[in-house]
C-alpha cells in the first residue's frame, strides 16, 4: 500500500465489508430489495466517516439520494425478456439498438409509487446516476463505463415522470455498452448477469436564469501515481476542478489541474501562451427552460458569469498580446481580448477548499484503508463543499526504478519528459501511429478511430505501442482520435504527440477516466513534445520505416522489436527501436 496508509487487514476488507443499507433505509431512500451497487455505497460510507468526525456541517452530501436497488434492474430484464436479448447484442454497433429496446420496455410496476414520490421530493434538476455492483470493486475503478444523466425536471409531471422513466432505461441500458463488456472481457470477468443499480439525487447547483449549474466542480485523488514533477509528493493527492457541471474534469476536455503539494504547479508549463493552450473556455449546465445538457462559451457568456459571481475574478483573466490581465482591468486598449478559466488566484481567494481538501482526502484515505477519488461541487460565495461521489481509487503498480540506456538517435523513435511514471514494456512487436499530417486534413475522424479499433481487435492478447496526435479518446476530435476504450484496451503504452505548430497537445490530465483506465490496467503513458528540449519526435524514422497497410491512410502499423522506458525519478521516457539490422517485418 503506497502513500503510508497502515493496514491491519487485507487491503479492500474492510470496504467491502461494509453495509450501506441501513443509511438509505432509515431515510426512506431505498427502492427495492437488493443491492446499492459501488457510487450508492460510496455515499452511505461517505456519510458514516463525517458524522463520526462531525463534519456534516463543513462537508455537505446532496439533500436526497434515491437508490433503485439491483432487484429492480433484475425485475425489469424478467418482465421485458432482455437477459438473452441484450446479451447476444454485442457489437459496438450494436449500441443504439441496446438503447431503443430499453425505451421501448416498460419499467415495473412495483416502483410507480416511489418515482412519484421522487417527484414530489425533488423539484430541481436531477442527476441519474449508475451504480453497478461492479462499481463496487476496490482494484478496477469501471470509472466513466457506464452513464450518468442530468435532467432539468421541469414542466408538468407527466413530462417530468417520463423523462425521469427515460434517463433510468438510459442508465439500464449502459450495462451493455461496449467499454464496460470490453473492461469486464480485459479483466477476466466473466459475464454473468451484470446489476444495475440507479441513484436519483437533486443536482448539486444553483439557479442562474435559465441556466442551472454549481459554480465550480471537480474531482479529487489522494494519492498521485503519474506525477509531473519528483517535487509532487504521492501522499498529497490532486484535484481537477473546473466551471459548471463537472464533466469537464472527467473526460479529456480543459480544466485545471491542481497538485495538492504546491497549488502553483502547471504541470503545462507556466508562459502564457501554454496555460491558454491549456484552460478551459466552454462549460457545462441544465438548460431549464430547454429542459436539456448544455454547454456555453465564455466569450459569449461573460457579462452573465461575471454578474451571477462575485469572485468570478479569481478564475476567470483576459488573455491579449501573449499576456494575461486581471479580469477587471479595462479592456478598451486590448487588440483582441479572450476571456480565460486560468484559475490563478483561486487559490489565494478560496483556501478553505484546498486546506478542506487535504483534510477530508486524508481522512477518507484513513478510514476506507485504501487511496480515494471523489467528485465534488463548490461555491466560492459561501464557502459551500458538496461531496457528490467517493469510491476506491484504482492503483497504479510502479515497478521501480527503470534505468534508460544510452540510445543512437536513429534508434530512439520518440522521448518525453512530463508526466513519466515509472515503467517498462519490452519486447514489443507492434507500433501502431497516427500520422499527425494526415489526422484532421478530412473530417473523418470517426473512420480513424475505428481503423485504430481494427487493430486493436487484431493484437488482441498482444500488448502494443499507439502513437498518435492530441488526446487518445478526446470527447473533441479536434484535440485528438476520438476512440473508445474498447478501440485501444489492448494497448500497453499509449503516447500523445504535441505538435506546436498544428496547435495539437496533450492534455496532461491526470483524474480523467482516461487516466484511471491507464492505472487499473498498468498501460504506460508518455507526452511528447515537438521542438521542446527533451523531447524528440523522430518524423524521419517514422516516414522511413517500412509498415503494413491499413483501413485508413493515416494510420500505419509498424513490426519489429520495440522497448518503452520510463524513469519517473529523472522525468525521462523513451521508444526504442531495437529491431535487428536487415530483419523486414512484414507480417
Amino acid at each position: 500500500m503506497t502513500g503510508g496508509v497502515l493496514m491491519d487487514i487485507k487491503y479492500g476488507d474492510f470496504y467491502r465489508s461494509f453495509d450501506p443499507i441501513p443509511y438509505y433505509r432509515e431515510r426512506g431512500w431505498l427502492i427495492g430489495n437488493g443491492k446499492v451497487g459501488g457510487k450508492g455505497k460510496g455515499i452511505s460510507f461517505a456519510h458514516e466517516v463525517l458524522e463520526k468526525n462531525g463534519l456534516l456541517d463543513d462537508v455537505h452530501l446532496p439533500k436526497y439520494t434515491f437508490v433503485i436497488t439491483t432487484s429492480v434492474f433484475e425485475e425489469f430484464m424478467a418482465q421485458n425478456g432482455l437477459w438473452e436479448r441484450l446479451e447476444s447484442l454485442r457489437d459496438p454497433s450494436d449500441a443504439p439498438l441496446i438503447h431503443a429496446i430499453c425505451q421501448e420496455s416498460e419499467l415495473p410496476k412495483s416502483i410507480d409509487k416511489d418515482l412519484e414520490m421522487i417527484l414530489e421530493t425533488i423539484t430541481t434538476p436531477i442527476s441519474v446516476r449508475s451504480s453497478s455492483i461492479l462499481e463496487d470493486d476496490v482494484n478496477l475503478s469501471f470509472a466513466g463505463k457506464y452513464a450518468t444523466r442530468f435532467a432539468a425536471n421541469y414542466g408538468d409531471k407527466v413530462s417530468r415522470r417520463a423523462d425521469l422513466e427515460r434517463n433510468i432505461k438510459f442508465v439500464y441500458a449502459s450495462t451493455y455498452n461496449a467499454a464496460a463488456r470490453e473492461y469486464k472481457r480485459k479483466h477476466g470477468i466473466v459475464w454473468g448477469g451484470e446489476l444495475m443499480g440507479v441513484l436519483i439525487q437533486p443536482l448539486v447547483g444553483k439557479v442562474h436564469g435559465s441556466w442551472y449549474y454549481p459554480e465550480i466542480a471537480g474531482a479529487a485523488f489522494s494519492q498521485v501515481f503519474r506525477r509531473p514533477s519528483p517535487k509532487v509528493k504521492k501522499e498529497d493527492g490532486v484535484a481537477r476542478i473546473c466551471f459548471g457541471l463537472g464533466t469537464k474534469t472527467v473526460d479529456r476536455s480543459f480544466a485545471r489541474t491542481f497538485y495538492l503539494t504546491n497549488q502553483n504547479l502547471r504541470p503545462e508549463g507556466n508562459r502564457p501562451s501554454e496555460i491558454v493552450a491549456h484552460s478551459q473556455e466552454h462549460f457545462d449546465y441544465v438548460d431549464i427552460e430547454n429542459n436539456c445538457f448544455s454547454s456555453g462559451f465564455l466569450g459569449k457568456a461573460i457579462k452573465k458569469i461575471t454578474q451571477e459571481h462575485a469572485l468570478s475574478q479569481s478564475y476567470i483573466q483576459w488573455y491579449d498580446g501573449g499576456m494575461f490581465h486581471w479580469l477587471l482591468a479595462d479592456t478598451c486598449n486590448m487588440h483582441a481580448p479572450r476571456s480565460i478559466f486560468t484559475f490563478a488566484e483561486f487559490p489565494q481567494r478560496c483556501p478553505n477548499f484546498f486546506s478542506r481538501l487535504k483534510k477530508i482526502l486524508k481522512l477518507f484515505e484513513e478510514e476506507l484503508k485504501l487511496p480515494v477519488d471523489i467528485e465534488f461541487a463548490y461555491e466560492t460565495e459561501t464557502d459551500e463543499f458538496t461531496l457528490v461521489q467517493l469510491r476506491p481509487l484504482s492503483v497504479y503498480d510502479d515497478k521501480g526504478r527503470i534505468d534508460i540506456p544510452d540510445v543512437a538517435p536513429e534508434k530512439t523513435v520518440l522521448k518525453g519528459d512530463r508526466m513519466v511514471a515509472n515503467g517498462r514494456l519490452e519486447n514489443i512487436k507492434h507500433l501502431v501511429y497516427v500520422d499527425p499530417q494526415l489526422y484532421g486534413k478530412t473530417a473523418d475522424f470517426t473512420d480513424v478511430a475505428r481503423a485504430v479499433g481494427s487493430i486493436n481487435d487484431e493484437l488482441d492478447g498482444e500488448r502494443y505501442i499507439l502513437v498518435g496526435p492530441g488526446r487518445w479518446g478526446s470527447s473533441n476530435p479536434r484535440l485528438g482520435v476520438p476512440v473508445r476504450y474498447n478501440e485501444i484496451s489492448n494497448a500497453g503504452c499509449l503516447v500523445e504527440l504535441g505538435i506546436p505548430s498544428m496547435g495539437i497537445t496533450p492534455e496532461l490530465s491526470y483524474g480523467t477516466h482516461f487516466f484511471l483506465d491507464l492505472d487499473g490496467d498498468n498501460i504506460l503513458y508518455l507526452p511528447v513534445f515537438e521542438g521542446t528540449g527533451g523531447n524528440i519526435f523522430n518524423r524521419d524514422w517514422f516516414e522511413h520505416t517500412q509498415q503494413k497497410t491499413t483501413e485508413h491512410q493515416a494510420v500505419r502499423h509498424y513490426q519489429g522489436l520495440f522497448d518503452v522506458l520510463l524513469d519517473g525519478e529523472k522525468e525521462i521516457g523513451i521508444v526504442i527501436d531495437k529491431t535487428p539490422e536487415g530483419v523486414i517485418c512484414n507480417g
